[in-house]
């Protein structure tokens, strides 16, 4: 059996087995229970972090504007999915809004209700993706022109920028201004946030094993060399950025879902901080690693040392000791050890499958290192 087959194999292994655990855990537990709200929130972060890695990692674009992609995510799901007759009730300060169609309605009405009403919610966030690779497009025009920092700075004052926008009180008739947006369906179990995000970060993974994700790889390495070889650089970055963009809005969407209400405050420059965190945390170039790494991150910080807040951890009560904002100073330290022993994340530029590479005798000599 080839190297490839081997991969392949294990590889579909994994997947059916995180999917079977995870079928479990919505059968035994409910919705609210913290194992499924942890899932779903790891899930939406490991798009979002893959989405991330693709522009950073693999084509070497120091972008910080992921929070502003998935805030116009987001909205473009809460407006287009809330339903007709709870539109007057959101939009209570803009005359029932100016929106007055519900997808999931649309298509529920001649696909039935459960199926009509899943692909109705399943194109708001497609729609929230094109809407987000629009002005990816936009805004790449004359931001892609810098490099490094000054590209960083300029996406992050863009992210800034479009969260005040959505807050102002002209646009109040579609994005409801500084109010929330709410009453939105959402996925009650994690199952269908696993699927979707799986199926999103597969789309990703055949990208970069394309000549695509090559020629992304290339720039990445050297621009120069790659330009001698024929790449258009102005062309493969402004696709990067944008196929970025566009799954950035889907994270933005499903964001929505879980949190089940939207504002623009949540999606601030801190949200693309977290994401980056996670990135370097996973590996630069690693789409195992991102995945990885974006649920050891929830599962610390919303579960394992959330008592460091409420005063008991770990069946010890010192309540002058586990305060709140504890938790994040146990956890920063947690992330300085992370980032000095393993500088390039915990799986490096290397996937899941690439450990069957690995000879006995490697093997054996890095376990003696």
């Amino acid at each position: 059996m080839t190297m490839t087959k081997k991969k392949t194999i294990f590889t579909a292994a994994v997947l059916a087995v995180l999917l079977a655990a995870c079928v479990i855990v919505d059968m035994l537990l409910p919705s609210y229970h913290i194992v499924v709200v942890v899932i779903k929130k790891a899930t939406v972060y490991s798009l979002v972090a893959v989405s991330m890695n693709l522009l950073n990692g693999f084509t070497g674009l120091f972008s910080l504007g992921q929070a502003g992609f998935m805030l116009l995510g987001a909205y473009a799901y809460g407006v287009l999915t809330i339903p007709v007759d709870k539109r007057p009730g959101v939009y209570q300060y803009f005359d029932g809004g100016a929106i007055k169609f519900s997808l999931p309605e649309i298509f529920a009405g001649f696909l039935g209700d459960t199926v009509g009403s899943t692909v109705g919610m399943l194109l708001a966030l497609m729609v929230g993706g094109l809407l987000a690779a629009l002005m990816a497009y936009l805004i790449g025009l004359p931001v892609l022109r810098l490099k490094s920092d000054y590209l960083a700075i300029a996406t992050l004052g863009f992210a800034e920028i479009l969260r005040a926008f959505f807050q102002w009180n002209a646009l109040g008739p579609i994005t409801n201004g500084s109010n929330l947006l709410k009453s939105y369906p959402t996925f009650s179990h994690a199952t269908p946030y696993v699927l979707l995000a799986g199926l999103m970060i597969a789309m990703i993974v055949l990208l970069i094993n394309s000549t695509y994700g090559r020629a992304f790889k290339a720039i990445r390495d050297d621009e120069v060399a790659a330009e001698a070889m024929g790449i258009n650089l102005a062309k493969h970055k402004r696709m990067a950025f944008i196929i970025s963009s566009f799954f950035a809005g889907i994270g933005g969407g499903m964001m929505a879902m879980y949190m089940g209400t939207i504002a623009a405050a949540p999606f601030k420059s801190t949200l693309t901080y977290e994401i980056l965190l996670i990135v370097v945390i996973g590996g630069i170039g690693s789409i195992t690693g991102s995945v990885i790494a974006s649920f050891l991150y929830i599962f610390s910080s919303e579960w394992l040392l959330r008592g460091l807040d409420s005063g008991t951890f770990l069946g010890l009560n010192a309540p002058g000791i586990f305060k709140n904002g504890f938790r994040m100073a146990v956890f920063s330290v947690i992330i300085m050890v992370i980032v000095l022993f393993f500088r390039k994340g915990i799986m490096g530029d290397k996937e899941l499958p690439d450990l069957l590479n690995r000879r006995p005798k490697q093997r054996k000599k890095e376990a003696g290192k």
